[in-house]
């Protein structure tokens, strides 16, 4: 290998990055970590989980204190830095919402599709009773939950094929994703509110759920029964 090739493979490598910076006093250190920890995340599409930030600052760094300095600084802008689906994310405060829609609206074809109450009630069933088969869903409701529901929630990634179940046959289970927890302002399931909570504050009734008082939609194919369920396929 010539002298120039060397030279330009060299170059072609990425410079390692020097994360401890001992040779900067204590706060310029915790400054620069701010700066990498909050443009990583600034550039980032979807939450950035802690090993990802981890990569950029110190071994000692404690992240947590970090995010909570970032956050202080943001204090009064129109976007945030929030906790989401086990990681972290810069989102505009909810606030300034009618002004963007008004800015930009909403294309055609782009943005989450708008579920509807049926799509969403069978969201929710998952969420909370996760994992859960489509013939279990089926049953709670008292009316076949269909192919193309699942479908729906499937497109939009915000449920997934879980494990199999012991179920005779070994029916998919279904279960949510990182998608549901951004897109619902969640760090953990943890952060759903308690079942009960909402029953007793009338907001959800699970004896009406049990006796299928839900709006017709669930069932769109016709002959879609349990059969089909056992033979169920994860993409």
């Amino acid at each position: 290998m010539s002298e120039a090739s060397a030279r330009r493979k060299a170059n072609d490598q990425p410079a390692l990055l020097d994360t401890e910076l001992e040779h900067l006093p204590a706060e310029l250190r915790w400054r620069e970590w701010m700066g990498r920890v909050e443009a990583v995340i600034f550039a980032a599409n979807e939450p950035v989980q802690r090993e990802v930030l981890a990569r950029v600052v110190g071994r000692n760094c404690n992240l947590e204190l970090i995010i909570d300095d970032i956050r202080a600084e943001l204090a009064g802008r129109p976007y945030e830095l929030v906790s989401v689906a086990g990681g972290w994310q810069h989102r505009t405060r909810k606030v300034f919402g009618d002004a963007i829609h008004a800015a930009f609206g909403t294309a055609a074809g782009q943005g989450p599709k708008e579920l509807s109450q049926s799509e969403a009630l069978v969201l929710m069933c998952i969420a909370y009773f996760q994992p859960i088969t489509r013939g279990e869903l089926s049953s709670f409701f008292g009316k076949e939950v269909s192919r193309d529901l699942i479908g729906v929630l499937r497109a939009q990634d915000l449920i997934a094929s879980g494990p199999r179940s012991p179920q005779p046959g070994a029916p998919y289970t279904y279960v949510t994703t990182k998608t549901f927890l951004s897109q619902f302002g969640l760090d953990t399931l943890r952060q759903l509110p308690d079942f009960e909570a909402l029953e007793d504050a009338g907001l959800l009734s699970k004896e009406k759920l049990l006796a299928g008082n839900i709006p017709a939609g669930l069932a769109s194919g016709e002959g879609d029964g349990e059969d089909d369920v056992v033979g169920d396929q994860a993409p």
